[in-house]
């Protein structure tokens, strides 16, 4: 018998609004976080990259929040602005689908910090979703009203309380009454950040902390072997074959970014550089741009690794692999949003083998060995 949002006691308002966005019944991660998430629990949630998570904290958040009420009452911190500026449109959609008039309003820094004030002023947001630096600021100037909060979400809680974050998501959290709900969620929990979280919360309740993250079941991991000076050959060779509807290629530093670009526009590829030094205007541009199909291919560094929800994206390439391990989860999951299937192709040298079977043991997953020839995908035995 499938799960339904019905069995979750949601007003019949959400769940009218979720069927106008073709969602009609819920993902695991979200049947078991809704209904404890409604008793107001503190709840630390993992769950692999496309499972829906960011539905399993706004869905309770538009039950509880008194709209009659114009106060701020929920605050989600996101690590990214464009992360931030994802989750408020999602909020706005929920709101328009289901006729509930939940207010809310994306607060990042590098934005005019007057224009936001009078925003706040003018909006009076039931919801905020922000970058942790600009909400501190504001709720230090008192233009966030942090005693009207009642539910705080920490979203890729991994990266929020690192030790470059920590100091700052947790002065957001002091600024608000004792008894607010805390909700933390990310597809890969640390031991360490676990273990803040619990001095953070009251009693919370952990769902999927298992001893390994979980990565999509939907993604396939192939694996292509060259030396490092044919990398980009391989690439454009592998693009050629399999002609991606969308896809990303994350690049570990700015200059290779550049030049990987460069080349894919020079043999006709419409893509387009994402990297730290372009301004978050044009990024935001080349982010709509890739939404609707007039960009096919985004090269990035792990920039857009987190949180980005692009449907329709069917391959990551990793042309190098990432830094850290559990980068290789959030990168993957770009791809395979929702119920969607999609592929996640490794090029290597000989010395990067081993780097792949790290990623087989830690997320029980396993890289299939293939080559390109005559332009055609073929398994290296053939």
């Amino acid at each position: 018998m499938n799960k339904t949002f019905e069995e979750l006691n949601l007003s019949s308002n959400i769940i009218r609004g979720l069927k106008k966005q073709g969602i009609s019944s819920p993902t695991t991660i979200q049947f078991k976080v809704i209904v404890p998430a409604l008793e107001n629990r503190d709840i630390i949630g993992e769950s692999y990259t496309g499972s829906g998570k960011t539905l399993s904290y706004l869905l309770p958040l538009f039950h509880k929040i008194d709209s009659s009420k114009r106060e701020m009452q929920a605050l989600v911190l996101a690590p990214t602005h464009e992360l931030a500026i994802q989750i408020a449109a999602q909020v706005k959609l929920l709101s328009k689908n289901s006729d509930m008039p939940v207010t809310s309003l994306a607060i990042i820094g590098d934005v005019n910090i007057n224009n936001q004030i009078q925003k706040l002023k003018k909006v009076k947001p039931h919801i905020i979703v922000g970058s942790i630096g600009r909400v501190l600021d504001l709720i230090n100037k008192k233009k966030i009203t942090a005693h009207t909060i009642k539910t705080i979400v920490i979203d890729e809680c991994d990266n929020l309380l690192n030790e470059k974050k920590i100091a700052i998501t947790k002065s957001i959290i002091k600024t608000t009454m004792k008894d607010r709900q805390l909700l933390a969620f990310s597809a890969s929990i640390k031991k360490e950040t676990l273990t803040t979280l619990k001095d953070l919360m009251k009693d919370p309740l952990i769902m999927n902390c298992g001893d390994k993250p979980e990565v999509n079941p939907n993604i396939e991991h192939l694996a292509f072997l060259c030396d490092r000076r044919d990398k980009f050959d391989i690439l454009r060779k592998i693009i050629n074959a399999i002609n991606p509807k969308k896809a990303i290629i994350f690049v570990n530093n700015n200059e290779d970014i550049e030049l990987t670009t460069v080349k894919l526009n020079y043999h006709s590829k419409d893509c387009f550089a994402m990297n730290s030094h372009i301004s978050k205007e044009d990024r935001q541009l080349a982010i709509n741009s890739f939404r609707n199909g007039k960009i096919k291919i985004l090269v990035s560094s792990d920039l857009t690794a987190r949180g980005l929800d692009v449907e329709d994206v069917t391959h990551i390439f990793h042309l190098d692999l990432p830094l850290k391990l559990n980068e290789y989860l959030h990168r993957s999951g770009r791809t395979a949003r929702g119920n969607n299937s999609g592929t996640s192709i490794a090029i290597v040298t000989e010395k990067q083998v081993n780097i792949l079977t790290k990623y087989e043991k830690e997320f029980n997953i396993k890289f299939k060995a293939k080559k390109v020839y005559g332009g055609n995908i073929l398994d290296v035995s053939n």
